[in-house]
């Protein structure tokens, strides 16, 4: 893949998307983009970059971007913000609220926002008030496999063995290996969770709020400063005062225009 047609895509996922493909990652675009050539049976790069820039290809853009889009995810990933939730909804429910709304902007896979679940289970015994979690992703592939809620059992080990018996239900025999044992999140867990695809890029998001919790966590660094300061300032349209933000522990708002208090570290709070 030479410079020239590298920018093309680069741009495509600036544009589309927001994402910001440094140099650095032309080896990793080339492999991807060459699993949808492989997919769609075109031989030379060029061909593929002018079907994917046809007019009306919306599909073969989602796969292009479902194709660069790098997933790492796994269940209490950054503990330290599961725990802090978890005070958050003693406090919150001392308060005599009864209606919860969470939003976890970047779900991959769905190991995050099933953690979120069984943090807000876990808060309250079970014995719910009106609670729901918003999941959303960019990426269709990662967006089904999190709907399904099935998961290998090397991927639980950060949870407790209590949470394990209380939220997920064996599929297979038990095996010698964790990896080959499966397991599906229980229903209640996943009644409390929808899945939708949402592209952060594209303001304003369809969401009307208000919120209590936003974790926006490990996406910011694929986005420049415009696409990040689009994203802050819907955040703080869509949070209820006092309603707290989480973003990774290598993510920042520095440089960026926004009426969010910082807690602490990776944690901000909308100010009443």
């Amino acid at each position: 893949m030479n410079k020239s047609i590298f920018n093309r895509f680069r741009d495509i996922a600036y544009e589309k998307a927001g994402i910001s493909l440094s140099e650095q990652k032309k080896e990793l675009v080339s492999a991807r983009v060459a699993k949808r050539q492989r997919a769609l049976n075109i031989a030379d790069v060029s061909d593929y970059l002018n079907y994917l820039e046809s007019a009306n290809n919306n599909d073969e853009i989602v796969h292009f971007l479902d194709a660069i889009s790098t997933n790492f995810t796994h269940f209490m990933r950054e503990k330290s913000h599961f725990d802090l939730l978890q005070d958050e909804l003693q406090l919150w429910r001392a308060r005599g609220h009864d209606r919860l709304r969470i939003w976890c902007a970047a779900s991959s896979s769905g190991e995050e926002p099933y953690s979120l679940a069984i943090t807000v289970l876990d808060s309250f015994g079970g014995v719910l008030p009106n609670a729901r979690i918003l999941a959303t992703d960019i990426n269709t592939t990662v967006l089904a496999q999190a709907s399904l809620g099935e998961y290998n059992g090397k991927s639980l080990e950060a949870l407790t063995r209590a949470q394990r018996a209380n939220y997920f239900e064996r599929l297979t025999e038990r095996r010698k290996s964790a990896e080959d044992s499966r397991y599906r999140v229980k229903k209640n867990v996943r009644e409390l969770l929808v899945f939708k695809r949402l592209n952060l890029a594209k303001i304003p998001y369809p969401m009307n709020g208000p919120l209590d919790f936003v974790f926006c966590r490990n996406v910011m660094i694929y986005f420049d400063r415009v696409v990040r300061q689009r994203l802050i300032t819907e955040v703080e349209r869509l949070l209820i005062p006092g309603g707290l933000l989480m973003i990774g522990h290598s993510e920042t708002l520095a440089g960026l225009t926004t009426g969010l208090k910082a807690l602490k570290p990776s944690v901000y709070k909308k100010m009443a």
